[in-house]
C-alpha cells in the first residue's frame, strides 16, 4: 500500500461526501443538475451519501490520509446501488429538489448504466478532490494508487469523463476515450477505457 491512500471506512463517510459535494459543485454535469445554485451543496450532498454509503461495501473506496480527495472503484459484478438504493434516490432527490430535476438526475444514472461495456471492469465511478485541496496532485496520486491495486489483478477500468478538462488527465494515465454520452441537459460526457495490466 503506498503512502496516498487508505481504504474509506464507515466512519469517513460524512467527510467523503463533503469531498464530492465539494468536489462537483461547478461541475459541467453535476453542477446544473441541481440548478438552484444556493441549495445546491446541500442537495448534492443528499445524492453523495447515498453514492459513497453504497460503494463502502466494497474495500475499494480510497482516500487520502484526511481525506482531502476520494476514489470510488466498483469491483467487477459489483453494482454502483443496489435496487433498492436506486429505487430509493429518486424519491430522496425530490423531497428536496422537485419531482422534475429528480427525475433528470436519475436519466443521467439510467444512461450512464446503458452504456456500460459488457466485459467485466472495475468501474471508477468517482473521482474528487474537495476544492480547498485542489492542485496538489492529490486525486491524481490516489487516482495512481487505485490503478497500481487494480493492475495488480489485471482487471480494466472504466469511467465516465463529466469535465472535459479532466480528460487528458485520465489520457495520462493510460485511459483512451471510448464513446460519448449526451445528458438531458444536453452535456456530453465522455466514456474512457483502461485496458488491463499484462
Amino acid at each position: 500500500m503506498t503512502s496516498a491512500g487508505r481504504v474509506a471506512t464507515i466512519v469517513d463517510l460524512d467527510a467523503v461526501v463533503a469531498t464530492f459535494t465539494s468536489a462537483f459543485l461547478h461541475d459541467p454535469v453535476w453542477g446544473p443538475a441541481f440548478p438552484d445554485e444556493r441549495r445546491r451543496a446541500e442537495q448534492a450532498a443528499v445524492m453523495w451519501r447515498v453514492y459513497a454509503g453504497s460503494a463502502l461495501r466494497y474495500p475499494w473506496t480510497l482516500v487520502t490520509p484526511d481525506v482531502e480527495a476520494a476514489a470510488v472503484f466498483i469491483p467487477p459484478g459489483g453494482v454502483e446501488l443496489t435496487e433498492e438504493e436506486a429505487a430509493g434516490l429518486e424519491g430522496r432527490l425530490a423531497a428536496v429538489t422537485d419531482a422534475a430535476t429528480a427525475r433528470a438526475i436519475t436519466v443521467v444514472g439510467e444512461r450512464f448504466e446503458a452504456a456500460h461495456p459488457a466485459e467485466p471492469f472495475f468501474y471508477l465511478t468517482i473521482l474528487g478532490t474537495h476544492a480547498d485541496h485542489r492542485g496538489k496532485g492529490l486525486g491524481m496520486g490516489l487516482l495512481a494508487d487505485g490503478l497500481a491495486r487494480v493492475d495488480a489483478l489485471g482487471a480494466p477500468v472504466y469511467l465516465e469523463s463529466t469535465n472535459p478538462a479532466n480528460n487528458r488527465r485520465y489520457e495520462s494515465v493510460g485511459f483512451e476515450a471510448r464513446g460519448e454520452i449526451v445528458t438531458p441537459g444536453g452535456q456530453v460526457v465522455t466514456t474512457m477505457w483502461r485496458p488491463a495490466a499484462h
